[in-house]
């Protein structure tokens, strides 16, 4: 049986040309913020006419939300899968879940659009919002779940859950903006790399949530 033909280069081309904008978008969002980053910009780093990126984005706003939703959107609902799937102990899926969100999405370039919302944010409140409706609520929501699972099987103490989510994640954004803010600096501390100060704020979470001492 002979093999199908591979379509023309040029519409190779056209079939990857969203995911190259977004990719292009994406490194300039991070490195410039959405304010100073020009539609033509981002036209140009992926060598397409600013025409040719309004055919597949209207405007500048949909393009940074189609950045979200395939940089953050994505990894919150494959996040969402693999929790419902998890055969492991309460303690294990949220040790599991830290670890995994610095290793997908805060030690990734995609975590800069956290630094822009959080800086550029209150100047754009429609993006502020849709972030928030997009990545906060559901990430949160996920967070929330894993912890209420525990309570529920006995293994985690009785607290606060939106308070204790609020605790876990917090440590977590800073490490995102340590990334990206010179001004944040931690006076001799040492050269340790991110993912040892995370695996440490996951363990210790764990440990004072159990009820058991865990060895």
């Amino acid at each position: 049986m002979s093999e199908l033909p591979s379509p023309p280069k040029r519409e190779r081309r056209k079939q990857h040309r969203p995911g190259e904008l977004l990719d292009a978008a994406l490194d300039l969002f991070v490195e410039k913020g959405f304010a100073a980053t020009r539609s033509e910009e981002v036209a140009a780093k992926a060598g397409v006419s600013k025409g040719t990126l309004f055919l597949y984005f209207p405007s500048k706003e949909e393009l940074f939300k189609a950045v979200v939703r395939e940089n953050a959107v994505k990894t919150v609902a494959e996040g969402a899968l693999e929790v419902a799937n998890f055969k492991g102990n309460a303690a294990e899926l949220l040790h599991f879940l830290i670890l995994e969100w610095w290793r997908r999405y805060g030690a990734t370039k995609a975590s800069g659009i956290t630094k822009l919302i959080i800086s550029e944010g209150h100047h754009f409140p429609d993006l502020a919002n849709f972030y928030q409706e997009e990545v906060i609520q559901p990430a949160m929501q996920l967070l929330k779940d894993v912890l209420r699972r525990g309570q529920q099987s006995g293994e985690f103490k009785n607290f606060d859950i939106d308070s204790t989510a609020m605790v876990v994640i917090a440590p977590m954004l800073f490490f995102i903006m340590a990334k990206y803010t010179q001004a944040i600096c931690l006076p001799g501390a040492p050269n340790i790399p991110p993912e040892n100060y995370i695996a440490q704020h996951a363990d210790l979470i764990v440990r004072g949530l159990s009820l058991e001492k865990i060895l």
